[in-house]
């Protein structure tokens, strides 16, 4: 084929093309590089044939999102594969392939990255290095490399905030917590304050509420963010699903209420008991916080509705979330359908109630660890509208998510009644106790 037709076509090829140092060839007289390509056997997929076809969705985490996120590519028979460095994974029971690798190791990540037509995530911890590559080589990876860079950093994430006039809790970020008791003594900082961990924190883990100087002994020393405390009403968050092309929509707004000392969610309730201008207010940021990322797939925007009624920016996620769960149940279209949906670029599903949904995280019970064990399931079982999901994680230890419990009522007030009595009555205990 002629020289002129690749240079004309290059950026259309790349993708699909393997260079490599013996294939090029510079012509000193004509000053011009002469590219001998071989074309990439890999498939394209053209016509948006994802179902019941040899197109691969690869997933990066295999934990209990990735599960429940596979429930609906199994419903519309889309061929999974999945990297987890857990051989007990709870996605190996469902996914077409399994592959046991560290999420972080960059060669691990661009070698899965190369079977698979699009990459999504169910975990942040992720070797960006090899996404951006994988990217830079035409793979469509969702969220994009550039958009976890923001998110993984929460220190860059509250800087992110700040640039795009997004509202959230003033802040100052330390290299190491060491420089915080300088600030204190300088008066810089003043308590309470939060402090957290500026990366791999999460269900609590990263995160605390320091009241004085004795309460900074035992974190880890490392890059972090002292966060004014904020004297908020409310825990809120939507989720925004956004495609490729541009069509966004947004989950009703829930409340979420929250372990005095595990720092977990305990409930979400789905519509937020609150009053409909503050939903309006909540879902107008959780938009702009959406567009401002360019995000692809799910959004879940955490928020404080403070004593004033102003709508604060506390964290984001770049995929489904522990606050959508009960659309599982609830809502007409759920967050994992709505993500798929999303990331291969198909319109998105409708995002209204169907009835009112209420979450209950299962944890497992202070002083057990081990084997677990679900006691008294049988009779949240026989109570109305209730839906328990099991993550299949085979060991339990104190605040480990175990699972979730759903209830659907048409009433909120009964169902939050309800689920009270479900997080009374299960427990998630262990044999070894």
């Amino acid at each position: 084929m002629p020289l002129l037709f690749f240079k004309k076509n290059l950026a259309f090829l790349m993708p699909f093309i393997h260079l490599s140092c013996k294939d090029i060839i510079l012509n000193d007289d004509l000053r011009i590089f002469a590219l001998i390509l071989k074309i990439n056997p890999l498939k394209v997929n053209t016509n948006n044939t994802y179902f019941s076809s040899d197109f691969k969705l690869g997933i990066l985490g295999g934990g209990q999102l990735g599960k429940m996120l596979l429930n609906d590519t199994r419903k519309f028979d889309i061929y999974t594969c999945v990297l987890d460095p857990s051989e007990e994974a709870p996605c190996k029971i469902a996914c077409n392939e399994f592959y046991q690798g560290d999420l972080m190791d960059f060669d691990t990540v661009y070698n899965f990255g190369k079977k698979v037509d699009v990459l999504t995530i169910e975990i942040e911890g992720i070797n960006l290095q090899a996404l951006q590559k994988l990217e830079d080589e035409g793979l469509k990876v969702y969220p994009s490399p550039k958009t976890l860079r923001f998110i993984q950093n929460k220190a860059t994430q509250k800087l992110f905030y700040t640039d795009h006039n997004i509202p959230t809790a003033p802040f100052t970020r330390f290299a190491f917590t060491s420089e915080i008791e300088d600030a204190i003594d300088n008066g810089g900082l003043v308590f309470p304050f939060v402090w957290k961990a500026a990366q791999f924190g999460y269900d609590g883990n990263g995160v605390k509420v320091i009241r004085q100087k004795s309460d900074l002994e035992g974190l880890n020393n490392v890059e972090c963010i002292a966060e004014e405390m904020i004297p908020f009403k409310n825990e809120l968050a939507v989720i925004v699903a956004r495609r490729p092309s541009g069509e966004i929509k947004n989950y009703p707004v829930v409340e979420m209420e929250f372990h005095p000392e595990a720092n977990q969610v305990e409930y979400v309730i789905c519509p937020a008991r609150i009053d409909e201008t503050i939903a309006q207010k909540a879902i107008d940021v959780a938009l702009k916080t959406a567009e401002a990322y360019q995000h692809v797939g799910l959004l879940a925007v955490e928020m404080f509705q403070t004593q004033d009624d102003e709508i604060l920016v506390n964290e984001v996620a770049p995929r489904p979330h522990n606050s959508g769960h009960y659309s599982i149940e609830a809502s007409v279209t759920s967050q994992f359908e709505q993500h798929l949906r999303a990331v291969l670029d198909l319109p998105l599903g409708r995002t209204s109630n169907k009835q009112a949904g209420i979450m209950v995280n299962l944890v497992g019970t202070e002083g057990h660890t081990g084997n677990v064990v679900y006691k008294n399931i049988e009779e949240i079982l026989s109570l109305d509208g209730v839906t328990p999901h099991i993550y299949g994680k085979k060991q339990t230890r104190p605040f480990r998510k175990m699972g979730h419990v759903t209830i659907v009522n048409m009433d909120i007030t009964k169902a939050r009644k309800i689920a009270e009595t479900v997080k009374n009555t299960i427990k998630v205990i262990s044999t070894n106790n």
